[in-house]
């Protein structure tokens, strides 16, 4: 995510020059580079010019604070306009009302709307402890109302039936009035997607805001059609009487456009951010924890929720157990840890919340692949449990019957063990105490190190 601006912002706020002060001289070359990587990143004019002329208004003439170089106070002047452009701070689902709490859900078509549904369903459900219904009033789109019952049974929410030959209207009234008989605290209203904005489907939505008056109105849009993205919730904003938007597909954008846009052209905040297909991938927006990655500077608040939300709490309790214990680390200890790095986004949507790793080469990136952590567990499932516990009964026979069950070669098996040799060897250090020992073994893990082949 932001990946393209990240890497261009950080190169450009490295040049800052000046001594004691920053003055307009010292910071226009660097201000010329920003603008650029905005542009770059398909932020919308309208915003680049005001981001650009406020940092510039903040940042001339201003005393740089004995603890800071200019440098760093003109970094700290761009985080906090990034944080004004994307609103500030974390604006929550306002759910204070009679229930049930009426979510309408709008947006184009493949926007990723349904899904966000499921996503935000969940989430309702499990962090806040709602019970949550959803309900589909798309009667246009083949298998709408199908899609969104099986996600709702995957996820563990309630469904209400509808069928296309009935009205919009009269299906969210319907879901509505089973909310208030069957105390749901939260009814989530899935409505159809436009191809474009075209007014008869306008008015159809705006026919449904007006019956049901939802506390929340969302729009969905896909933060990959960059600034197209404000204009497009600009126009849904006009009709219709917007509280929030859901970025989908913010893993896939590379540039960020939407996120820097949207609040500016739309006077409306981001509330949600789709970050990947998962049914948990979606994650309240922070644009304090988004400005500092963007500026290299990682995001650990959001990596720390991550592990809470995501690490099985019983086996990391039963690992360090063990490990308290001097009993050995095995192959189903290390599967386990794969298990929950993918839980976690995987290894590159951990390494992009943690500071500097825009400054890691792109070869050493490139060797950070994800796909490998699959492989590697695959190769693990195709063990029977004696195997896994011990690895040394792994020899030619074996070797091969495990590599035609995974679907992979005897060298990949025979790179899995000896990346699991190392990584026991480095717990054995842990337990003696040899903290030293332990980061010398790391650095043979980390890419270029064998941890990471190519």
């Amino acid at each position: 995510m932001f990946d393209n601006l990240t890497e261009r912002l950080s190169r450009t706020l490295k040049n800052v020059s000046g001594r004691g002060r920053l003055t307009e001289d010292n910071i226009k070359e660097t201000l010329r580079e920003v603008r650029m990587a905005l542009l770059e990143a398909d932020v919308a004019l309208p915003v680049v010019r005001e981001f650009v002329k406020r940092v510039k208004e903040a940042a001339v003439g201003i005393e740089v604070s004995k603890s800071l170089t200019p440098g760093q106070e003109f970094i700290k002047i761009v985080q906090k306009e990034l944080e004004a452009v994307m609103g500030e701070s974390n604006s929550a689902l306002d759910l204070t009302c009679q229930p049930p709490a009426v979510v309408l859900m709008a947006g184009l078509q493949g926007a990723g709307k349904t899904t966000s549904v499921g996503k935000l369903g969940k989430m309702l459900c499990e962090t806040e402890k709602k019970k949550v219904l959803v309900v589909s009033a798309d009667v246009y789109r083949p298998a709408a109302i199908k899609q969104l019952e099986t996600l709702a049974n995957d996820v563990g929410i309630d469904f209400f039936p509808s069928t296309p030959d009935q009205k919009p209207v009269d299906i969210a009234k319907a879901a509505i009035e089973h909310g208030k008989l069957k105390f749901y605290d939260v009814v989530i209203v899935d409505t159809a997607g436009r191809l474009h904005v075209d007014g008869e489907m306008m008015d159809e939505i705006k026919d449904v805001h007006a019956t049901i008056n939802p506390v929340e109105t969302l729009f969905v849009v896909d933060a990959m059609t960059g600034q197209d993205a404000a204009n497009t919730a600009k126009a849904f904003n006009d009709a219709l009487p917007l509280t929030g938007v859901v970025l989908t597909k913010v893993d896939g954008d590379a540039r960020g456009g939407a996120a820097l846009s949207v609040r500016h052209i739309t006077g409306k905040p981001i509330k949600f951010l789709g970050v990947g297909e998962k049914t948990d991938a979606l994650e309240p927006f922070h644009p304090d924890r988004v400005a500092s990655r963007i500026l290299g500077m990682g995001d650990m608040l959001s990596l720390i929720e991550d592990i809470e939300r995501n690490v099985d709490k019983d086996k990391a309790e039963a690992l360090a157990k063990k490990f308290k214990n001097k009993k050995g680390f095995d192959l189903q200890d290390f599967h386990d840890q794969l298990q929950q790095m993918k839980n976690m986004g995987g290894m590159m949507g951990m390494l992009d919340k943690l500071p500097g790793m825009s400054n890691l080469p792109e070869d050493v990136k490139d060797k950070v692949d994800d796909k490998m952590f699959v492989q590697m567990e695959a190769i693990i499932n195709s063990m029977t449990l004696k195997e896994r516990a011990r690895p040394d009964l792994i020899k030619g026979s074996r070797k091969k019957r495990i590599a035609a069950g995974s679907g992979t070669q005897v060298q990949d098996v025979n790179r899995l063990l000896k990346q699991f040799t190392q990584m026991q060897k480095m717990m054995k250090k842990m337990q003696k105490g040899g903290m030293k020992n332990m980061m010398r073994n790391m650095k043979g893990m980390m890419p270029g190190g064998g941890m990471f082949p190519r």
